[in-house]
């Protein structure tokens, strides 16, 4: 005779089998799919998670929400998403910032980014680029560290967040010139943007897909791109690294899943979202954007967030960046 604490045991490790063969039968999704992003609206996060929304939504004939939980670095998207169901009804938008440097940032971090975690597939490359309101009198990289050093401590820069690689870059352009330049965190790029264009910052480190559509607006300029190479698709940007020797960042962002999830279902996320990026019309909108598009299996991501930790470690601790 079964004892009633062994049959509940048992069915509820049925219900948990029937819940993940669900997930990855032929009626996944059966209900509307959430794409949490750790940034507010307008970030690159937050474009990629639009775009990738609605291209799967079309594919899947299912609603496919874009949620934002911005602030603390993108940790209270990255908690939220790492303690919930692993049955593919929620997916996040990592970035590198959240996967690799909050860990040595905060202090108790809810969240492991390798053990709470599913890497599905990298997104690709995030250009990061410097830009300046047209009040500041400055045209080039060389030009701004003239100014910076003419006024020490009065220039203020934006970025994203204490600890990201727009924040990281501020700080690695100060190590290698000697400029005394102010740091004002936000909690994502589109409010980054926001005060840059009303000018209360003259200066910011933004993810290009937020400087793009403002290039127009008559109040921004970009002096150039933080990665050790031209970006390919706004080839006439030069390169920090033109004017700074040795200067390089590099940011990705890429989808998440909680860790419970099932690997045919993370196959099958990695293929619809793979297939997504792959279709030109996608790539040539984010590479305008400033994402040069570079899809990965899950192993491959799995990597990334590995040697990431180590890179970042060793930045923040040498930068002594600590969360205000």
């Amino acid at each position: 005779m079964i004892s009633y604490p062994r049959v509940t045991v048992i069915c509820v490790v049925l219900a948990a089998h029937m819940m993940v063969a669900s997930a990855m039968g032929q009626d996944y999704p059966s209900r509307p799919v959430t794409i949490v992003v750790g940034y507010t609206p307008g970030a690159t996060s937050d474009l990629l998670a639009r775009t990738m929304a609605e291209r799967l939504s079309a594919v899947w004939g299912q609603s496919v929400i874009v949620d934002n939980k911005s602030g603390v670095g993108g940790n209270i998207a990255a908690t939220y998403v790492a303690r919930a169901p692993g049955d593919g009804y929620t997916l996040m938008v990592g970035t590198d910032a959240m996967m690799t440097s909050n860990v040595f940032l905060y202090k108790n971090t809810p969240f492991d980014p390798v053990k709470d975690f599913a890497p599905i597939t990298n997104a690709g490359a995030n250009i990061i680029c410097l830009a300046v309101h047209l009040e500041l009198a400055v045209n080039s990289v060389a030009e701004l560290i003239a100014y910076a050093k003419a006024n020490p401590g009065k220039l203020q820069y934006g970025s994203s967040g204490i600890g990201s690689p727009h924040h990281l870059a501020g700080e690695l352009l100060r190590q290698k010139t000697g400029i005394d330049i102010v740091h004002v965190p936000y909690r994502g790029g589109g409010a980054t943007i926001n005060d840059l264009l009303g000018g209360h910052i003259k200066l910011a480190f933004l993810s290009l897909s937020s400087a793009v559509p403002h290039l127009n607006s008559g109040n921004i300029r970009i002096l150039a791109v933080v990665e050790r190479d031209r970006y390919a698709a706004m080839s006439d940007i030069p390169t920090i690294g033109e004017t700074v020797p040795g200067f390089e960042m590099s940011s990705w962002v890429g989808f998440f899943s909680p860790a419970p999830t099932p690997l045919p279902l993370l196959a099958r996320l990695n293929d619809a979202m793979v297939n997504v990026l792959k279709i030109d019309a996608v790539k040539e909108k984010l590479a305008a954007l400033g994402l040069a598009v570079a899809p990965s299996t899950p192993s491959e991501l799995a990597a990334m967030v590995n040697q990431g930790l180590a890179v970042r470690g060793e930045l923040v601790k040498a930068a002594n960046i600590q969360v205000e």
